[in-house]
């Protein structure tokens, strides 16, 4: 069985295309960007420090910058996964937080599509990263 790195480095078939039909906020006809796994790690890992951004969000983002209206809600779901399960593999082998794609910016500890080792270390990231952020700002008010 691959592991979610080995997924996350699998090239996959990308672009922009017609929507085929309607489906959630996405309307048939659209030019809808299908990334690959490692456009969405890309651009997770562009988000800076101190900034969270929900999937919608991201989704936009990830339009606009490949010169799409909308990304497609399917593949973000599956790539957001293997992003994070990838990070959590680095994690257990030892990578720093600041060394992986921050998912924890994106996904929320509570969502649904992360196992629960993941959830728990997306909950410890963004409680670091908020600290370091914090004490960041104080320093730089006190001078």
């Amino acid at each position: 069985m691959k592991s979610w790195n080995d997924r996350l480095s699998t090239p996959g078939i990308n672009g922009v295309k017609p929507t085929p039909r309607t489906m959630a906020d996405v309307v048939e006809g659209q030019p809808m960007l299908v990334p690959t796994a490692r456009q969405v790690d890309d651009f997770i890992r562009s988000i800076p420090e101190g900034v969270e951004m929900d999937v919608r969000a991201l989704r936009t983002a990830l339009a606009v910058e490949h010169g799409a209206e909308v990304t497609c809600p399917v593949t973000i779901g599956y790539h957001l996964r293997t992003v994070a399960e990838a990070a959590n593999e680095d994690l257990q082998r030892g990578m720093t937080p600041s060394d992986v794609a921050p998912f924890w910016r994106v996904l929320d500890a509570k969502e649904i599509v992360l196992r629960r080792g993941v959830r728990r270390r997306a909950a410890q990231a963004r409680r670091a990263e908020t600290m370091r952020h914090a004490a960041q700002k104080c320093s730089a008010v006190l001078g």
